[in-house]
């Protein structure tokens, strides 16, 4: 399973930073291939120089003075000379391009009799063989003479150059990344039924251009929604009055009592209808969030339903206040309730518990249920499942207001089928966790 950053600042600094470390990497692989060339020439002339001045010492010096001269020369510059024999035990010299380079160059210099190791014996050094007449010696330097160790305080400062490139990233990104960070906030709100503040217009012209259009496309919907608001609200006072009148006409002049109770009905349906319309658009952010106990208000629309005549069960469990709509969550479990009634008119059942962090309400009826492939489509408006539940009559919202304000609390709505028949309405709402669920 790879490895890859989700947020698009780290993306944009790990690609940043991976751009710098090769970058560093390769600077310092082409710095060591053209210095290696120069810097073996330079080392080969110095130890060609030291063989030919310890050859023209030896053969000038006098017999017996060459012992005082080659403990000078140890003493003085850490060379020594060791005459070669047939049984020395030699250690080759480590096979890189470097050394390649210098043994080239010193042969070249010297001779191609000129013999290279790295230690005789017990011995470890930079050994380079010489002949004066028939007899062949050693010339041993210390190795640090001629092979540079790795420049680890270079590296050091290398990588606190890198460390210090590598947070002036981080504080470039994260600063281009700011406003994208706002703007993606902004944006959550507005899918959350808020309208969050301008964003601020400055930065780089693409950013700007942005956090205009940005800017401009809230105001429309600002505008949008204010004029959807008062059109539902000319519709619902234009639509009202005349059924209202109409309603007092049917009561003072029909003489049918049957057909004048069923005009009162079709009136008192109409004007449901037209409630729902606007619970539907009405926007769930315009009530603040007030401590809600779910319970409690659940058992008063169980009252309400019982002191209208009908049958509610309720199995209610005691569950934590959380910060709710109050009166989104009641029209919330009114729907539910009314649908259960309409489509089961009897053996409904309404329970609230909380569990692993879940405030969970259902409703439960004995109706005909829906099909598991139409649940998904009988949450969306204006949508009714006929043929499944008894053919009746309405807007088709109930079910879509319940989902829209669940979703507005963070919840989800399932429609599940029941054992033994009927139809289980969940709706989930996440507890804060500073709530303790004394049911969990």
């Amino acid at each position: 399973m790879t490895f890859a950053p989700r947020t698009l600042l780290w993306r944009s600094f790990l690609l940043i930073s991976l751009l710098m470390v090769i970058s560093v990497a390769a600077w310092f692989q082409i710095l060591r291939s053209y210095e290696r060339e120069p810097r073996a020439r330079q080392s080969a002339q110095m130890v060609a120089s030291v063989v030919n001045l310890t050859r023209a010492a030896l053969v000038t010096a006098n017999a017996a003075k060459r012992r005082e001269l080659l403990l000078d020369l140890s003493d003085r510059e850490g060379i020594r000379v060791y005459p070669a024999e047939p049984s020395d035990k030699l250690t080759p010299s480590p096979d890189s391009a470097f050394v390649g380079m210098l043994h080239a160059e010193i042969r070249r210099q010297l001779g191609d009799e000129t013999r290279f190791a790295s230690a005789i014996g017990t011995q470890r050094g930079f050994f380079i063989s010489f002949h004066i007449d028939d007899d062949e010696y050693w010339v041993m330097l210390p190795r640090e003479r001629v092979e540079r160790q790795f420049p680890w305080q270079w590296l050091g400062w290398t990588a606190l150059a890198l460390l210090l490139s590598l947070i002036g990233a981080w504080l470039i990104v994260s600063r281009i990344n700011r406003p994208l960070k706002a703007l993606t906030v902004a944006a959550a709100d507005i899918g959350g039924g808020k309208m969050p503040a301008p964003l601020p217009e400055t930065g780089p012209v693409e950013i700007r251009t942005l956090a205009r259009a940005f800017n401009q496309m809230t105001q429309d919907l600002a505008r949008l929604d204010a004029d959807r608001a008062l059109i539902l609200a000319g519709v619902s006072h234009d639509l009202r009055t005349p059924l209202s009148r109409l309603r007092l006409s049917t009561e003072m002049s029909a003489n049918d009592v049957e057909l004048k109770q069923g005009m009162i009905a079709d009136i008192a349906e109409m004007d449901s209808i037209i409630g729902q319309f606007l619970e539907f658009a009405r926007t769930q952010s315009e009530e603040p969030l007030t401590p809600t106990d779910v319970a409690a208000l659940a058992r008063e629309v169980v009252e309400q339903q019982q002191r209208l005549g009908h049958a509610v069960h309720a199995k209610i469990e005691p569950v934590p206040e959380q910060p709710l709509r109050r009166l989104g969550i009641r029209r919330l479990i009114s729907n539910l309730l009314d649908n259960a009634l309409a489509y089961a008119g009897k053996d409904v059942c309404i329970a609230t518990r909380s569990k692993d962090g879940i405030l969970i309400l259902e409703v439960l009826d004995r109706g005909p249920g829906i099909p598991p492939h139409e649940t998904e489509r009988l949450k969306q408006p204006f949508t009714r499942l006929e043929a499944a539940r008894s053919g009746k009559g309405g807007s088709g919202l109930g079910l879509a207001i319940v989902d829209r304000i669940a979703r507005h609390h963070g919840g989800t709505l399932e429609l599940l089928a029941r054992e033994g028949g009927g139809l289980i309405a969940r709706v989930s709402l996440p507890l804060r966790e500073s709530a303790a669920a004394p049911g969990s």
